[in-house]
Formats: C-alpha cells, sequence, structure tokens
C-alpha cells in the first residue's frame, strides 16, 4: 500500500484544480483517472466561460488556480457575453481547442512536483482505524490517505443513450465507474440520478456557410487570466443558424421515440440546457431555435452543434439535423447521446466541501450535482485547498456570498436541495455588482496569498495594478475648470455647467469614459485594465455602495454562529417544516439558516430568540 496525504479520484475540471491546489500547498497526492485521455477531456461544448461562468473562471485565477492559464493558451477565439446589460453582467467566453486544452493540462499536471498521476478506477473507499482512507482500484492496487477528494463528474455508473441504445459508459465512449456507488452508499450517502446530454459533431465541410452568419471572435477582450499578457486573433470562427418548422414537425412525429418521454431516461435534467427535442415540446410557439456551430479544435474538421443536444435514436437525429439552415446536407462525425449518472445530495456536504459525517473526505464537481466545467473547477480549486489544510490541521478556508460567484454557488449547492443539475447564474448572485469579472483580482488575491497558491510574481502584478487603482482613484477628485472640459462636452453631446467638475463627476455623466478623460491630460500612465475598473466604480458608486450596506447588513446573520449540536426538534416556535430542514441541513450560521427552503423569516426570529437565551444562560 502506497501513501499519500490526499488522493483525488477523477481527473476532470474539479480533479485537476483540486490536485494541483493540494500538490502545490505541500501535500503529496494522487490524481486518480480512469483514462488518462479523460484528463481535462472537454466532454461536452468546446468553450470555457459564459455567463456568470467567466467570473467563476477569473476567480480560480485570482485564487491561483489552473483553468484560466490553461483556457488562455488553448484559445480559438473570445467574445465579452452581455455588453448592452451593463458591467454586473459582462462575462467573458472563449472557444477552446479541446485538444490542446487536454494536452496542456495533462502537461501541468506531469511537471508539478508532489503530484502523481495515475491512471485506475478508484471501486472502494475504506476508512482505516486511525481515521485515515484506504482506497481501492480495480486491479487491487491500495492507496491510503490522510484525506480524499471525490470528484468522479458524470462517470458514476453511468449510461449513454441513443434512442434504444443504452450502454454502460462514460461520456465520448469512455469507461465508467461501475462500483464506486456502491462503496460510497455503504458509507451512508444518498445517491441521486441525474442526466445531461450533448449535440452531434458534424463535418464542417459538409456545412453550407452561405446560409449561417459567421461569428467572428472580438479583439478588445482581455484574456482570462490576470497573469496572461494578451490572447491571440481569432483562429477559427463560430457561425449561427436556427432550426425549422420542419425540425419542429420530424421531432413531434417521432416523440414517442425520444428516451426522455417513453421513459428510458430516469434521470432529471439540466433545467437551462434542454435538447432540441426538449425545446420543441417545451416551447411549442417557438418557430425556431438559435443554433450555434462551433469548431472543436484547429487539428480537426469536427463542429459542436451548440443548441442541439439530443438523444433520439440515431436515424431521428439525422432527419433533425438535416432539416436545420445550412445543415441540409450535413455528415454527422459523433452521434449526439444523454448521459445518466449518479451524484451525491450536496446537503450533506458543509462550505468546505467535505462531508459533515466523515472527516477528511470532500466532494467536487457534477458529483455535486452541478454542471459546467466552471463550476466544478470553481469546486474543485476549494476542496483542494481544505484538504491540505485539514492534513496539516489548519484551520478551513470558505468563500462567502459577497466576495464570489464561487461562493454563491457552494452556498446554494450545500444550503438549497438540488433537484437538478445546478447552472451557475448572474441571477443567483444577489450582489453582483460587487462581484465583476473586471474586479476578481482585487476580490481574492489576497486571499489566494494568504492560502500559499499565489506565487510572487502574480502577487506583484497585482500589488501595482492595486496602487494603480489607488492613485488613479485619488486623482478622480481633481476639479476641472469649464474652460478645459466644455471642448469634450461639446463634442460629447453633455451639458456644459458654469463650474468646475470633478473627473469623478464628468465620469458619472453618460456620454464620458475613462479614455476622455485622459484626453485632457488626466490618468497618464494608466493602463487600460484599471481605467475600465476606475471607470465602472466612478459610473456605478451609488449602486455600489448601497449593495455593500445591503452586505454588510447581511453579515450580522452571517456571523451569528449556530452550534453545531442543536437539536432543532427540540426548539418551540419552529414550524415543523423548520425543524426538519435545519437538522439535516444543520447550517453553520443565521444567514445559511435563512437561505434554506421551508424556512421563514418568522423561524430565523424564533433562532435568534434562542440564541440569545442560550448565551444568557
Amino acid at each position: 500500500m502506497k501513501d499519500f496525504d490526499v488522493i483525488v479520484i477523477g481527473a476532470g475540471h474539479a480533479g485537476c484544480e483540486a490536485a494541483l491546489a493540494s500538490a502545490r500547498l505541500g501535500c503529496s497526492t494522487l490524481l486518480l483517472a480512469t483514462n488518462l485521455d479523460t484528463v481535462a477531456f472537454l466532454a461536452c461544448n468546446p468553450s470555457i466561460g459564459g455567463t456568470a461562468k467567466g467570473q467563476i473562471v477569473k476567480e480560480i485565477d485570482a485564487l491561483g488556480g489552473e483553468m484560466a492559464i490553461n483556457a488562455d493558451k488553448s484559445i480559438l477565439q473570445m467574445r465579452m457575453l452581455n455588453r448592452g446589460k451593463g458591467p454586473a453582467v459582462y462575462s467573458p467566453r472563449a472557444q477552446v481547442d479541446k485538444n490542446v486544452y487536454h494536452s496542456v493540462m495533462k502537461q501541468t499536471i506531469e511537471n508539478t512536483p508532489n503530484l502523481y498521476l495515475r491512471q485506475g478506477e478508484a471501486v472502494n473507499i475504506d476508512i482505516k482505524q486511525n481515521g485515515e482512507f484506504s482506497v481501492t482500484t480495480a486491479v487491487n492496487l491500495q492507496y491510503s490517505a490522510k484525506a480524499v477528494v471525490l470528484c468522479c463528474g458524470v462517470y458514476l455508473r453511468s449510461k449513454t443513450i441513443v434512442g434504444k441504445c443504452i450502454r454502460e459508459s462514460g461520456p465520448n465512449g469512455f469507461a465508467n465507474a461501475q462500483y464506486l456507488s456502491d462503496s460510497l452508499q455503504k458509507l451512508g450517502f444518498t445517491l441521486r440520478r441525474f442526466k445531461t446530454g450533448t449535440p452531434a459533431r458534424v463535418r464542417m465541410k459538409s456545412i453550407d456557410l452561405q446560409k449561417t452568419s459567421e461569428q467572428c471572435g472580438e479583439a478588445d477582450v482581455r484574456p482570462f487570466s490576470y497573469v496572461t499578457k494578451s490572447i491571440p486573433a481569432t483562429k477559427r470562427s463560430c457561425y449561427l443558424t436556427y432550426s425549422t418548422e420542419k425540425t419542429k414537425e420530424i421531432i413531434l412525429q417521432n416523440k414517442h421515440l425520444a428516451p426522455i418521454y417513453n421513459g428510458s431516461i430516469n434521470g432529471t435534467g439540466p433545467r437551462y440546457c434542454p435538447s432540441i427535442e426538449d425545446k420543441v415540446v417545451r416551447f411549442a410557439d417557438k418557430e425556431r431555435h438559435q443554433i450555434f456551430l462551433e469548431p472543436e479544435s484547429e487539428d480537426t474538421c469536427e463542429f459542436y452543434v451548440q443548441g442541439a443536444s439530443s438523444s433520439m435514436p440515431a436515424e431521428v437525429q439525422e432527419q433533425i439535423y438535416h432539416s436545420i439552415e445550412g445543415l441540409e446536407n450535413v455528415e454527422i462525425m459523433r452521434d449526439a447521446y444523454a448521459i445518466e449518472y449518479d451524484c451525491i445530495d450536496a446537503t450533506e456536504l458543509d462550505a468546505t466541501l467535505m462531508s459533515k459525517k466523515i472527516k477528511g473526505m470532500f466532494f467536487a464537481g457534477q458529483i455535486n450535482g452541478t454542471s459546467g466545467y466552471e463550476e466544478a473547477a470553481g469546486q474543485g480549486i476549494v476542496a483542494g485547498i481544505n484538504a491540505e489544510r485539514f492534513v496539516h490541521k489548519k484551520s478551513p478556508f470558505t468563500l462567502r456570498r459577497d466576495n464570489s460567484y464561487i461562493g454563491v454557488l457552494i452556498d446554494d449547492i450545500t444550503t438549497k436541495e438540488t433537484v437538478e443539475p445546478y447552472r451557475m447564474m448572474t441571477s443567483r448572485a444577489e450582489y453582483r455588482l460587487v462581484l465583476r469579472q473586471d474586479n476578481a483580482d482585487m476580490r481574492l488575491t489576497e486571499l489566494g496569498r494568504e492560502i500559499g497558491l499565489v506565487d510572487d510574481t502574480r502577487y506583484e502584478k497585482f500589488l501595482y495594478k492595486k496602487q494603480q487603482i489607488e492613485t488613479a482613484t485619488k486623482e478622480l477628485f481633481t476639479v476641472v475648470s469649464p474652460k478645459i472640459y466644455s471642448p469634450l462636452f461639446d463634442r460629447k453631446n453633455e451639458v456644459v455647467n458654469n463650474a468646475g467638475l470633478t473627473l469623478d463627476e464628468m465620469l458619472r455623466r453618460p456620454n464620458i469614459t475613462a479614455k476622455d478623460i485622459q484626453t485632457l491630460g488626466y490618468l497618464k500612465n494608466v493602463t487600460d485594465e484599471v481605467l475600465e475598473e476606475i471607470e465602472i466604480e466612478s459610473k456605478y458608486r451609488g449602486y455600489i455602495e448601497k449593495e455593500k450596506a445591503v452586505i454588510a447588513q447581511a453579515a450580522k446573520l452571517e456571523n451569528k454562529a449556530l452550534p453545531a449540536k442543536i437539536d432543532y426538534m427540540s426548539i418551540d416556535g419552529l414550524r415543523i417544516e423548520a425543524r426538519q430542514k435545519l437538522n439535516k441541513i444543520r447550517p453553520a450560521n443565521l444567514g445559511q439558516a435563512g437561505r434554506i427552503s421551508g424556512v421563514s423569516p418568522a423561524d430565523i426570529q424564533i433562532l435568534i430568540v434562542y440564541l440569545a437565551q442560550r448565551g444568557s444562560k
């Protein structure tokens, strides 16, 4: 038996971040993958980022993680989503080369000290008398560790489904994990059955691109990582097309063959990423649906048909895809399929992603009922950090709803019962004006430095930017006379006052930008990145201050800890539902308690009185 500090089971996006964090913090770490070709594999869409997801990628980077750096190395094109909706929801998204993404991440893992990458299927986890863990693989190798991080993705007892063809396999034809589910159930974990899906991959040369709209990348988008200097120009374009009335007709005629409607699929699917057949049925009033054609890699002509995932029989899939504009003669290279898999009830975890019942056992990624590469990686870095801190007996590390999207994500899945695959969206974050994509480094780099993941090079860059922001912010309160700013205001159709204005007051005008201020001779030697940030802070200062006041008020509840061994069933005044939910989830504080479905504001008031009486005694 070989001994490690930490064993990470699964080498997807959660597993990679968990293993890298653990190893970089000094733990001898074993990363087990069922197949080394699955390391950081982009099993579904060949992209990183997107609405809310882009914010998570930047947060991982600010903490010292790898996803952003790896994405920047494999970019095919990049865009900033939601430009028309305001900076609170700006979200970077990149098409990446899925083959490069996999190989570069695998190289990073292979070259990281303390980290051992091993192909092997974990089939059993035992807890030894000393509290450590023993992990056995399918070929009967045994490894022991002080902490285990389970990042099994969609591989636990997974089945792929194409019509009546149901295979015991993981995504892309990879072998699944057949036995670990039984081991988790023996350890007392509740398993659920979730479902997701992926569309067909088609041959680019068989697409009639004249019938589509080309979608190029944008040149003015900054890289995901704060240490990447720049991103390349667009290497490959995407294309926009639409389903047709014929698509709808084919699906409705063959609805009885769809596994999601004929009972072949038992797992719960994602609400926000439905299959094309589900879209047609659920949104019957829609005449057509958007379809994006996305390149998978520079070294292949395979294109991903975003928006047209399906589990229909292969012959029906052919008809569906041929009915889409521009795909009339398309050649399918890989069939679309649905995939069912086991996952746990994440309310059995605390905010460190450690099991409440088994100390030293952590979970991250889709095994927690989430969906998406970015959500998985965000959980992975938190679980990896806490596995190291558990091994070295340090205080736990947690993120909050008011300092990160990752904090919102973890709080949601550990306090609110997830009955379907969870997807992060900007609407889930109540403090999104504070949690912007442009300021993730200002929010989290200091935390990453304290933990030990932020190196000197990254930290020096952070300190330089911080100093520039502080200097520029002070300069914003310089008063400028009308003589100087009048020509600019005239050009920009802004009303000229007969009094001096501070640069801050000028920036609050809708048509005035920080670049305009520079033309007046101010804010010299300030980088474009800093200009963008101070402009947002200035234009939205009143709203940001209101949001911070709400955060301060909410902190009063977050700081009211609830004792771990409270017997909620014995507290008079609490409704039965509240007692049951509180007893099951066992929130760490009043703030978490208030976010549990079934716990009302009146229940929280009763808990406040209970804590006060308990304190007086």
